[in-house]
């Protein structure tokens, strides 16, 4: 991730949490398409049954992403 960046965060658990955690990567990698929010980077990070899904996101894309995606945490880089 590179400075001006933010990283928001949704995280998923127990034995669903892998294929929920990879159904909603799908969907927001959709989302990020049809809204032409351009210069995004998405993933899927996985540790000891904890799955989290990522999506980097440049300063003028931030509010709509906060808002309409409801991040549950995230990181400035």
């Amino acid at each position: 991730m590179t400075n001006g960046m933010r990283r928001f965060f949704w995280d998923f658990f127990g034995p669903h949490g892998e294929g929920t955690a990879r159904h909603f990567h799908r969907h927001l990698d959709e989302f990020l398409v049809r809204e032409k929010l351009d210069g995004c980077t998405t993933g899927v990070i996985a540790n000891d049954g904890h799955f989290a899904v990522f999506c980097d996101t440049p300063d003028e894309h931030r509010d709509i992403i906060q808002r309409v995606l409801r991040p549950k945490r995230y990181v400035d880089g």
